[in-house]
């Protein structure tokens, strides 16, 4: 009998370890497909409730539940569920009284980061209106793009916006919208205060039959686009993704105990979406902030004993960025939700911060496919497997950077990248999985839609990603199309050249655009950068870097010098006006630096060598 025991033991161990070899990540596989699963059945029972159970009856839940326990704090001030709920019940009233508001009337939010978005917004829920988050970094032609696209007849904004506002006061007068202020008072012609009406209204609950006909395909929001390429194009968010949305944190560990930290805007999907979305699936307290702040994060981190965080774009460098101190190390988090970091930053912050478990996500607010580094791999945006591609559908495909669009074969389908090999990122389009497109836009919606890909008559969402899938199966982050440029017939990944730049010691951050060159075919590149605190451009050091580790295509032949770089609200580098700008001195009043290979260091641009290459006579 003992030897038998022995046996079975110690096959035990040599099975153990030879899963553990050949399937190193089988148990983390296994953990996320049987959540997944599990997350799966729940959005299907949803589905099938009649009525519609939507994230604002688990709201009410909660808020039954446990009406004391804290859901926001807000500036050292705490508001729990029942607080809130009840404030959104006033909100509700006094918009039904005041805007004659009714179920598919949409409303426009400008409004800051503050507990009033929150139950606005939770108000607006009850009365069966969908909500319009507007970026409040947006102005005059961009607001009433913004505002005219969702087609809402009502707007609420906040007072610190209010001068935003009447810039454009006329022309939403003449299009007959009503604008409400949250204010107790309001001497602006034009403009209702709104606050005042709040303080006035019942706290008593609304009948859910006001938003009887709701239901899990109904719009409940408009998500606007960074705009990094153009105007915002508004992203049409069904209560199917905003259920899809909010099971990420599920799926990332998050349970009913963490304190979660919101410091990203919520008028995007990852604040709103993920952030608050996914704190009331999993009926937990937010500590929110007005916005990111590096010097005051880990400060709150150990204040409100922060257990998950979130970070976007540039966030996390700007963390690694703050000067380094004795107690980095001494907080309660222990995940960040994210996307965006690179893999040095990613390695940094771990080393600073502590054993902090990075669940770096893909996905975008419109598309229909996205990914979860479920196992913390640096480096990679998500893993691959059967369970997720089966309910929904995905495939990589090969794409000509020149004429910016897929390859195709000889029967005009599309062709499948290699496993190891870069490619434009698709996913089919099925009731399971669908693109529902961009609202008061079919030009861009139908722009975003692939169609005869695998076969004659399929329909695919193209993500505008290009993204590699390794051996192991894990997905990496390559570049966007629109970040990708070509010179010397080679491709140029605008992302791989802005990491070798911040390897001088004089650079901060770096913007890689290609530009054009009359003449020439393709575009060159430049750089705009920012220097750290007390340096100067140090053009040797900076030619070394990109002499030593990219070849000659890539090295950006000029380089532009600017006190910060324009961002989006989330933290993406805006190109398109730089792109348009070129490196004309004449018109550029930021410094420009020209890459001059003959004396091997960076040169100041002057008008002189524009005109030389304008004429030829430098060669590029």
């Amino acid at each position: 009998m003992y030897i038998w025991f022995t046996a079975v033991a110690g096959l035990a161990v040599l099975a153990f370890s030879f899963l553990k070899t050949f399937f190193p990540y089988l148990g983390e596989d296994c953990a996320y497909i049987q959540k997944s699963i599990r997350l799966g059945f729940r959005l299907l029972r949803y589905k099938k409730i009649k009525p519609f159970y939507s994230i604002l009856d688990c709201f009410l839940d909660a808020a039954e539940r446990h009406p004391t326990k804290v859901f926001l704090h807000f500036e050292g001030r705490e508001y729990s569920y029942g607080e809130v709920d009840q404030q959104s019940n006033k909100v509700a009233r006094a918009l039904q009284a005041e805007a004659r508001l009714k179920e598919g009337d949409t409303v426009a939010l400008f409004l800051a980061n503050e507990p009033s978005f929150v139950w606005t917004w939770l108000g607006l829920a009850k009365l069966g209106c969908p909500a319009a988050l507007l970026n409040f970094n947006i102005r005059s032609k961009s607001l009433l793009h913004c505002f005219s696209c969702c087609g809402a007849k009502v707007i609420i904004v906040s007072p610190e916006l209010q001068d935003t506002v009447e810039e454009v006061l006329p022309t939403l007068r003449e299009q007959g919208i009503s604008v409400y202020l949250l204010s107790d008072s309001c001497s602006t012609e034009g403009i209702k205060s709104l606050s005042d009406k709040i303080s006035q209204a019942s706290d008593q609950p609304l009948s859910r039959d006001l938003r009887a006909n709701v239901g899990i395909r109904s719009t409940a929001l408009y998500i606007y686009t960074s705009g990094t390429t153009g105007l915002p194009k508004a992203a049409v968010v069904t209560h199917e993704r905003v259920w899809a949305a909010s099971f990420i944190q599920a799926l990332c560990g998050v349970t009913a105990d963490d304190v979660f930290y919101i410091n990203l805007p919520l008028y995007h999907s990852a604040g709103f979406l993920i952030g608050m979305s996914g704190a009331i699936e999993r009926g937990i307290t937010i500590i929110l902030r007005r916005k990111f702040s590096a010097s005051q994060f880990w400060d709150d981190c150990r204040k409100y004993n922060v257990t998950v965080m979130q970070y976007i774009g540039e966030t996390m460098r700007y963390l690694c960025n703050t000067p380094k101190k004795d107690n980095e190390k001494n907080h309660k988090v222990r995940i960040a939700i994210g996307n965006g970091v690179r893999t040095d930053i990613w390695s940094e912050f771990l080393n600073r911060f502590g054993n902090i478990k990075v669940a770096e996500l893909y996905a975008a607010t419109e598309g229909n496919i996205g990914f979860i580094n479920y196992t913390s791999k640096i480096g990679a945006v998500g893993r691959a497997n059967f369970v997720h591609r089966f309910f929904f559908p995905y495939t990589f495909i090969k794409y000509d950077i020149a004429k910016d669009e897929p390859v195709r074969n000889s029967e005009g389908l599309c062709i499948k990248a290699a496993k190891g090999e870069t490619g434009l990122l698709v996913g089919r389009i099925t009731q399971r999985s669908p693109f529902v497109g961009y609202a008061g836009n079919k030009q861009q919606t139908e722009k975003k839609r692939l169609r005869n890909v695998l076969k004659k008559g399929d329909l695919y969402f193209n993500t505008g990603d290009l993204l590699l899938l390794d051996h192991e199966n894990f997905v990496y982050f390559q570049d966007r199309v629109g970040d990708t440029f070509r010179w010397k017939g080679e491709n140029v990944a605008t992302s791989e050249v802005a990491d070798i730049l911040t390897t001088a010691h004089c650079i901060l951050e770096a913007n890689v655009y290609g530009v054009k060159v009359e003449g020439h075919e393709g575009r060159i590149g430049m750089a705009a950068l920012t220097l750290k605190d007390g340096e100067d451009f140090d053009c040797s050091d900076t030619y070394k870097q990109v002499v030593n580790y990219l070849p000659a295509y890539a090295r950006p032949r000029f380089i532009r010098i600017q006190p910060c770089l324009e961002m989006t609200g989330t933290f993406k580098m805006k190109k398109v006006k730089l792109v348009e700008e070129g490196f004309n001195p004449a018109h550029i009043k930021d410094p420009l630096y020209f890459l001059d290979a003959e004396k091997k260091t960076y040169v100041p641009l002057t008008d002189e060598i524009y005109r030389a290459i304008a004429s030829r006579e430098i060669k590029l």
